[in-house]
């Protein structure tokens, strides 16, 4: 059976599930979600015309003669009354413009004295100088969140101040992980020989983390046949992670006892490395990912897979990872038959390599920050040609 080509394994896992319902929530508890909808501005910002700097709001015409001053304009509360021919309000930054007034004169350019105003120098150059105009920003009606767009601290913002208490999302994304494999022992506890501490769960949980998802930990299952069935017919989420035991080995028993809980399985190799050995499928409503049990292919599978998936159901516009375009520090040699993802460091604005890309050198995978991507069969490549890349840090 050929392996399946990275692009064509990414789509068939999207194609697993689709975005989960709709539901409004808070603002407080709408980060690290994506709209469901399209997020309409309800009222106009500013609703009207501003001043942008401290200092007075005058006609423009009138500007070089004495103006008397007639009140004050500060924010939360406007000046009730029109400006006239020779006279002036003083006004603050973010102060409603008074009606007649058409720009602001700075206070550094302004001389105050006896109730007068003075120019003190160049003043605005033009009507409308100083004033930030009413619908600057937006306008009731347009939008100010696109359906499928990230909800950043930046848009909860802007959704505010456009008058939204709420926000439409899809359900929080709820993801069982679970490590297989009788040589595993929790993180920090004693080991026998030949046992190994168990450091897939909280590396994915930390990074499924900023996705805003439920976590399920099941915790370290051992290679029993039985336990791993009656585990995974019990999941109730809407990803099942495993990690460990998805290849063909007479001790990978994760797809078998996926089959006898009643998962069907889409496709379990890929062309891609490391990471070869991931199973797709699903089981009832559940999407079942079976990782690598490497810590570093399961980094990068999870990377190419499980947060795709996550940000699909989730209801992500573009769920996958964005790639750049960076310099090679070094030379690369050429690339076999699978897509190769190359731990490295950015230095200088160049992508370096690490010496050795063993994947079961996870110190190694720590001190990097990118990936960087090279296509089957790519010919070497020469320090200073350009590489595709996949920040991870």
């Amino acid at each position: 059976m050929p392996l399946l080509p990275v692009a064509d394994a990414q789509a068939r896992v999207l194609a697993l599930a689709t975005p989960l319902n709709v539901e409004q929530v808070p603002l407080s508890v709408a980060a690290h979600r994506y709209a469901a909808k399209d997020v309409v501005a309800r009222r106009t910002q500013p609703a009207s015309d501003l001043s942008a700097m401290d200092g007075y709001a005058i006609r423009h015409a009138d500007l070089g003669q004495p103006l008397r001053l007639i009140g004050e304009s500060a924010a939360g509360r406007p000046f009730a009354y029109p400006v006239g021919a020779g006279e002036a309000v003083r006004i603050f930054t973010g102060a409603t413009m008074p009606a007649g007034a058409d720009c602001v004169l700075v206070q550094e350019e302004a001389r105050a004295a006896g109730g007068t105003v003075h120019l003190d120098g160049e003043g605005p150059a033009h009507p409308g100088r100083n004033v930030r105009r009413r619908g600057l920003d937006f306008t009731e009606g347009d939008v100010l969140i696109a359906v499928g767009a990230a909800i950043t601290p930046a848009r909860l913002a802007v959704a505010a101040i456009g008058g939204h208490a709420t926000l439409p999302v899809r359900a929080r994304v709820r993801v069982a992980i679970a490590a297989t494999g009788d040589e595993l022992v929790a993180a920090g506890e004693p080991i026998a020989p030949g046992q190994l501490p168990e450091s897939n769960g909280v590396m994915l949980s930390a990074m499924l983390a900023p996705l805003g998802v439920e976590i399920v930990d099941l915790g370290i299952l051992p290679d029993r046949a039985d336990v791993l069935e009656a585990a995974f017919r019990a999941v109730d989420a809407d990803v099942l992670v495993t990690t460990g035991g998805a290849s063909v080995g007479d001790h990978d028993l994760v797809r078998p006892a996926l089959e006898a809980a009643g998962a069907s399985i889409d496709f379990w190799r890929i062309a891609l490395r490391p990471g070869k050995p991931m199973m797709a499928g699903r089981l009832g409503r559940t999407v079942v990912l079976g990782l690598p049990g490497n810590p570093v292919s399961a980094f990068v599978t999870a990377e190419l897979f499980v947060k795709p998936l996550v940000r699909h159901l989730a209801g992500a516009a573009d769920p996958f990872p964005p790639t750049l375009t960076a310099v090679l520090g070094e030379d690369l040699p050429a690339n076999a038959e699978r897509t190769d993802y190359l731990r490295a460091e950015l230095r200088g604005g160049a992508a370096f390599a690490s010496t050795i890309q063993d994947s079961s050198m996870l110190r190694t995978l720590a001190r990097s920050s990118c990936l960087i991507v090279r296509s089957p069969h790519a010919p070497a490549a020469r320090a200073g040609d350009s590489a595709e890349i996949l920040m991870i840090a």
